[in-house]
């Protein structure tokens, strides 16, 4: 009796193990609908998209008005880093970095990224994720042995803000909801025009400001 009770306990055990591994698999399907193309092995705790344009001469070519610039930047480090603003990691981190991230290189912070897998690893004032952090490097051509400073990050964003479609808005190209909307889909702390994020509930993703204040901000930055 005691044989048949553990072999019902092992089998019941390997199916739950089964189901939870088929949900993790479902949960990483979901990601596809953002093109992520490799979902298999896709981590759930990374949200924003890699971006994979190539590198462009005219790349860190930005509007004049680097003051509306510079205040957009700082809207986005509000709904995405908080405080701690460029030595940002992600709250849920269980493991934070050796020293203060602006301390350390890209090739450092990958290295602390590919040691302790499972947990998030968005960073800096930006929070960007190991796949954006690797695809941003490589397009601005940065060494392994590049400082994670604050000019870094911030020339980082500048290839983001410019796949978001920054040039196209500030010639009039592109609508300024269209633009938010962009925004919002590079970084899960900005919402949609619905109010929520495009990660909405993945891997615990929410729109941290709403968007009314994003609306009342953008209009002022960019009258």
């Amino acid at each position: 009796m005691m044989k048949s009770w553990i072999s019902c306990v092992l089998f019941c055990f390997a199916l739950g193990s089964q189901a939870n591994a088929f949900e993790d698999l479902m949960d990483r399907a979901r990601w596809k609908s953002f093109g992520v193309e490799n979902w298999i092995e896709f981590d759930p705790s990374e949200r924003a998209l890699p971006s994979r344009a190539p590198v462009q001469t005219e790349e860190w070519k930005i509007p004049r008005d680097t003051s509306s610039v510079a205040q957009l930047k700082s809207l986005i480090a509000l709904a995405e880093a908080g405080p701690k603003h460029y030595n940002a990691v992600h709250v849920s981190a269980r493991t934070k970095t050796p020293k203060r991230p602006t301390q350390m290189t890209l090739g450092e912070i990958d290295r602390w990224t590919r040691a302790t897998p499972g947990q998030p690893h968005a960073i800096g004032r930006y929070q960007f994720i190991p796949s954006t952090l690797r695809s941003l490097t490589r397009r601005a051509g940065y060494s392994g042995d590049t400082i994670f400073s604050p000019q870094v990050q911030d020339r980082l964003a500048d290839l983001l803000l410019i796949d978001a479609g920054i040039n196209r808005f500030a010639a009039g190209k592109l609508s300024r909801a269209q633009f938010m909307d962009n925004l919002a889909l590079i970084w899960a702390g900005l919402p949609k025009r619905d109010g929520k994020s495009a990660y909405h509930n993945f891997a615990g993703n929410r729109a941290t400001i709403s968007r009314a204040v994003y609306e009342r901000e953008m209009a002022r930055i960019f009258q």
